[in-house]
């Protein structure tokens, strides 16, 4: 939401100081222009991304404008996840939740948490390490160091769709600059006409420079941040799980354990500690 009301902001700005001095909105219009821009800018993304990175961008760009985000409930779902596995597997042991994790979205514990087992990457983050807890005997550090190898696996893939979208905008200005040197071309083959014909052709021409550097500053790179903001967000939320694992890997009891993964969510989106308890008790 705040990235749509945050464009026409940008336009509005735009558009309202350009009036304000009295310009012609009609000038901006410049369609060949516009093909020029995007169609390079799309071109040359295509040349420098393999398929896999397309992909990527695609599905995660409307994220931008959907202005969804981690939550204090996203949150107290994990712990509550959490909590109720490290209370069975303190009850009935580690084999106890070996079928849970076999197929946590036919488990009946996992099912009491509608919104997480929607999230198949966390979910298998979850399952993956509780397999290898029951699998082997590994101490907490070494676990520790197993979970940031897959979490940075993980963080190297997510930043793909922010640095596409950074190239696309560092590209934007360029592409403007050629635009608007093919204008100055056009207008050279008009030099045998009146100055107001020549005025208008190279107002137009440099409308692709302006284009290129608007589209650059006001939404690409602003786009490719936003992106990046998600996957900080995704990181906390994966590391949240990595601490409340190895603090119950390490001995602690499910309560503090927990709370260990409580203490690792961001300050904003962290429940307190009542507010846990009360989920919990639910």
């Amino acid at each position: 939401m705040f990235a749509i009301i945050g464009s026409v902001v940008v336009l509005a700005a735009i558009i309202l100081g350009y009036l304000m001095e009295h310009g012609n909105l009609s000038v901006l219009f410049q369609p060949a222009e516009m093909v020029i821009i995007f169609g390079a800018a799309l071109g040359s993304f295509l040349v420098a991304s393999p398929s896999k990175v397309v992909t990527l961008v695609v599905k995660h760009l409307p994220a931008v404008f959907s202005g969804k985000g981690r939550s204090k409930e996203d949150y107290l779902e994990l712990l509550g996840l959490m909590n109720t596995l490290f209370m069975k597997i303190r009850k009935d042991g580690l084999i106890a939740i070996e079928a849970d994790i076999e197929e946590p979205k036919k488990s009946t514990l996992f099912s009491k948490y509608k919104k997480l087992i929607t999230n198949t990457k966390a979910l298998d983050f979850i399952c993956d390490n509780l397999k290898v807890i029951i699998s082997s005997n590994m101490p907490p550090h070494e676990m520790e160091s197993l979970m940031e190898v897959d979490m940075e696996a993980h963080h190297q893939e997510t930043m793909i769709p922010s640095q596409s979208v950074a190239k696309i905008a560092d590209s934007l200005p360029g592409f403007g600059i050629v635009a608007a040197v093919l204008g100055v071309v056009l207008t050279m083959g008009k030099i045998d006409q009146p100055p107001a014909v020549l005025g208008h052709s190279i107002g137009a021409a440099l409308v692709g420079t302006f284009l290129g550097i608007l589209m650059c500053y006001g939404f690409f790179g602003p786009m490719a941040a936003n992106l990046e903001h998600q996957v900080r967000e995704d990181s906390a939320y994966y590391h949240a799980i990595k601490v409340a694992l190895v603090a119950f890997v390490g001995g602690s009891a499910p309560q503090l354990a927990v709370e260990f993964g409580r203490r690792a969510v961001p300050s904003k989106e962290r429940p307190t500690f009542n507010e846990l308890e009360t989920f919990l008790r639910k």
